[in-house]
């Protein structure tokens, strides 16, 4: 048994190594205020089952230290990269968990439902007036299901002009990996498109590839690489006069808030991302929202239904009723239902609270603290496009002299100065990439604290290298293999034998 495993034993018993028989919780159920079930039948019924028998104080201990084991973004610095860690005010959780929100049913009648539909309603409005578009649907339940309508209606366009020949969806290199994907579950070709030196899409490439079969082009703005498009109203111009539509991906949509209009720029069509823009505390596979808002042109092929004003001056207070419509060309439903409601309530309140300006300051102090980190880290890392950036930028973690230092020992041995690590390996045009967003949230002491770790493993990478190699040293777990955990996963909760 090796010393690590000990100290696994000792210090973290899991609840299985815990379990004594006849051991259990003094438990007081209340009683039944509800008609009693019938027993289930024999042929259900098990002999044994393999649970662990502990106390009622062996459950709390163990699920309180499992959850102090999480990392989140009220516990510390989140500089994922491309993802928007951003802190989520408590009150737009009060808000979601109100119980006329929290506790209506899908199912119910709208008239019963006015106070949600009207939120909605007003969301609708209001992603559509920050993005600049003519209309809004809140039905994707994620950005990538965002992404996945954008095309659909596009794709819809196109065959509703009776226009076939278009089978490509130009894509560059620095775009979300979603963007290439969605393309090809819609049934297109996929053209990759190479950045210039600036990080920019390179324009004699998309030239090339403009052409009749082309049914639209997906960027992203800010793209990956932390930097806005220097040609991006070229861009739009080359791709509309050769009969495509322009999809903005607008996960990145926090460098922009009040200073940017996707659809004045002249985009066709966008998703958001509730969760990261408006606040969700999302992370561990949600929850997400991905509304999309298109321009005039679109509007009769959103997914449905929305939310309209059905009746005006229906109630005695000349309040309008809210209800529900399908666009009439609608791509269809996307979701059972209307969304991921919670998440509407959430951004609203976020929304709300800021206002105009307030939205405006947000990407200001986002691309602010982007770029003071940029600047920082310059001196010590190669920052591939050394430009004004977004809200976000990309370093490569690796130095010269140094060849057995990756971006992996970089972010695994910031864990044990107690920082999350950024993206790694994203986006694979930089070559060990380690992508950095600090979000508008992080004060400047924090980014200080931030910047002179990372300038402390910088140093430590030349100096003591197999510090780095064997991190993080402080976490329960140590450095693993990540690809043999990928193929060989432990989906049980019991100790494998140490011998």
């Amino acid at each position: 048994m090796t010393t690590q495993t000990v100290q696994a034993k000792v210090l973290e018993p899991l609840i299985y190594e815990l379990s004594s028989s006849g051991r259990k919780a003094d438990t007081l159920l209340p009683k039944l205020d509800v008609p009693q079930a019938e027993p289930l039948p024999d042929h259900l019924l098990r002999d044994s089952l393999d649970l662990p028998e502990v106390s009622e104080l062996d459950v709390v201990r163990h699920f309180v230290r499992l959850s102090q084991l999480n990392y989140a973004i009220d516990k510390g610095f989140y500089p994922l990269g491309s993802c928007t860690m951003k802190y989520n005010p408590k009150i737009d959780e009060d808000t979601a968990r109100l119980p006329g929100f929290a506790q209506l049913h899908p199912l119910q009648a709208p008239e019963t439902a006015q106070g949600a539909l009207a939120l909605m309603y007003t969301l609708q409005k209001w992603l559509s007036e920050i993005s600049g578009f003519a209309g809004c649907s809140l039905q994707p339940a994620a950005g990538a299901q965002g992404e996945y309508a954008g095309i659909l209606m596009i794709r819809a366009y196109h065959l509703e002009r009776g226009d076939t020949k278009r089978t490509k969806i130009l894509v560059p290199d620095s775009a979300h990996g979603t963007n290439p994907a969605t393309s090809a579950m819609a049934g297109y070709t996929v053209v990759n498109l190479p950045s210039d030196e600036r990080g920019d899409v390179d324009l004699a490439a998309l030239r090339a590839a403009a052409d009749e079969t082309v049914a639209g082009m997906m960027i992203t703005v800010p793209s990956t690489l932390g930097v806005f498009d220097e040609n991006i109203k070229e861009i739009i111009k080359i791709v509309h006069d050769c009969g495509g539509l322009m999809y903005m991906d607008g996960a990145n949509m926090n460098a922009m808030l009040g200073v940017v209009k996707p659809g004045e720029l002249g985009f066709d069509v966008m998703h958001y991302n509730l969760h990261k823009t408006f606040s969700t505390p999302h992370g561990g596979g949600g929850p997400g929202s991905g509304p999309v808002a298109v321009n005039e042109k679109l509007l009769p092929f959103l997914p449905g239904p929305i939310v309209a004003i059905v009746e005006e001056s229906s109630f005695e207070d000349g309040a309008p009723l809210y209800g529900f419509v399908m666009p009439e060309k609608s791509i269809g439903r996307l979701k059972a239902f209307h969304g991921n409601f919670g998440m509407h309530v959430r951004a609203y309140t976020y929304i709300a609270l800021h206002g105009a300006e307030g939205l405006k300051a947000i990407s200001r102090h986002a691309v602010l603290n982007a770029n003071y980190v940029r600047v920082r880290l310059a001196d010590t890392y190669t920052v591939p496009y050394n430009r004004m950036c977004g809200h976000e930028f990309v370093l490569e973690g690796r130095f010269e002299g140094v060849p057995d230092i990756h971006a992996l020992d970089i972010s695994k041995r910031l864990m044990d100065y107690g920082i999350h690590p950024p993206t790694n390996y994203f986006p694979l045009i930089v070559p060990e990439a380690l992508l950095i967003e600090p979000t508008e949230s992080e004060s400047k002491e924090t980014l200080d604290r931030f910047i002179a770790a990372m300038h402390a493993i910088a140093q430590e990478a030349r100096e003591t290298p197999d510090l780095l190699h064997s991190a993080p040293h402080t976490m329960p777990v140590s450095r693993v293999d990540e690809v043999y955990a990928a193929k060989n996963l432990m989906l049980c909760c019991q100790v494998p034998s140490a011998e």
